[in-house]
């Protein structure tokens, strides 16, 4: 049986708020979720600028959390009245990537697309293998990660992409060490969690980059002990004044070109780029090679490296001990009707995250 439902569809052209979606009961390895929030990210809207290409019409949205509604057969975990959070990996559990504890590696996990929605009679796809700008959505078991009852719903959301992206990145990809110089290239939801992640690791200084010197306060309230908004040389020349021979290592989270170039600029020796942005396809970043000799390196970071039905509760766990900050992430709060605004707010920078109750 399929459930009509709201949700948030692009249908190639343009964004509808509509009230007619459908989804289908769970098949084999499958579990039907009642979305409880949702945050609103970047990548979200990529889709809709064309910077991600993307088949329509598609329902949006990839970070959420809820409550299982149903599952499919032969699933066992989780259960019906679970409250999960939702990973966009949808990594198969048999191939040598996932033996290893690698589930991004997965090959099952890229370029696959499902249409588990239907409008007016015709298929609808889904986005990231999750789309929870929605009431209800559908995902493998394995992307349904259960967390405590006691978890406020739009804390939850978050881990399942910001959270998972940006501390991950520290800590799985880049593995920073106690002590370790950082810069954070852009202050926005994956930034704010590079640099928790950064504060978490012990690293010193942080120090946060960001065009807009209004994102200064909540940069330092996360962790970052320095703020810098120069660009180019004279933003060379600021962070050499804290760190003399440069940093080791260098987060870019906006997903430009040029500042990934920049990143490099920054870097002492054995030091390494870490690029967590993602920018449109087929772009080129260039860089002077001669000055990478000195064993420095360039990082390419999906999703954090996360093991996600590990580091979910990992990060849970954090929050609870008032390590890792969530609540503090969410800026607004809105309803799904209310798309438009949110998207509004986003590109004016004056969220952290944004995220749909519903």
């Amino acid at each position: 049986m399929l459930r009509a439902m709201r949700g948030v569809l692009f249908d190639g052209k343009r964004v509808h708020v509509v009230d007619d979606l459908e989804v289908r009961e769970p098949e084999a390895g499958e579990v039907r979720v009642r979305i409880q929030a949702a945050g609103l990210c970047h990548s979200d809207l990529a889709v809709v600028e064309g910077v991600i290409p993307y088949p329509a019409p598609v329902v949006l949205g990839h970070e959420g959390a809820g409550v299982v509604d149903a599952v499919g057969p032969g699933v066992t975990h989780p259960q019906v009245g679970d409250r999960v959070v939702l990973s966009t990996i949808r990594n198969c559990g048999r191939c040598e990537a996932c033996n290893r504890g690698r589930p991004t590696h997965c090959l099952e996990s890229f370029g696959r697309v499902f249409q588990p929605f239907r409008r007016g009679g015709e298929p609808v796809y889904n986005f990231a293998a999750t789309s929870v700008f929605c009431e209800y959505t559908l995902v493998d078991a394995v992307q349904a990660v259960v967390v405590p009852d006691d978890l406020p719903p739009s804390a939850a959301a978050l881990v399942g992409c910001a959270v998972l992206t940006g501390v991950g990145a520290v800590l799985n990809r880049a593995r920073v060490e106690a002590g370790e110089r950082v810069a954070v290239i852009g202050v926005g939801g994956i930034g704010l969690n590079v640099i928790q992640g950064a504060r978490l690791a012990g690293a010193q200084p942080i120090v946060a980059i960001d065009a807009n010197p209004d994102k200064e306060a909540v940069a330092r309230r996360f962790g970052a002990t320095h703020f810098l908004t120069a660009t180019g040389d004279a933003l060379r020349d600021a962070l050499f004044a804290i760190c003399p021979l440069g940093v080791d290592y260098a987060f870019e989270c906006v997903g430009a070109r040029g500042l990934v170039q920049t990143a490099t600029t920054l870097l002492d020796r054995g030091g390494n780029v870490v690029v967590l942005g993602v920018p449109p396809p087929g772009t080129e970043a260039s860089f002077d090679v001669g000055a990478m000799y000195q064993d420095k390196g360039i990082l390419m970071c999906r999703y954090g490296g996360s093991r996600p039905q590990h580091d979910v509760l990992r990060y849970v766990e954090l929050y609870r001990e008032g390590r890792l900050l969530l609540d503090e992430l969410v800026t607004r709060t809105y309803p799904l009707e209310d798309f438009e605004r949110a998207t509004a707010d986003l590109n004016a920078g004056v969220l952290a995250r944004g995220v749909f109750e519903l």
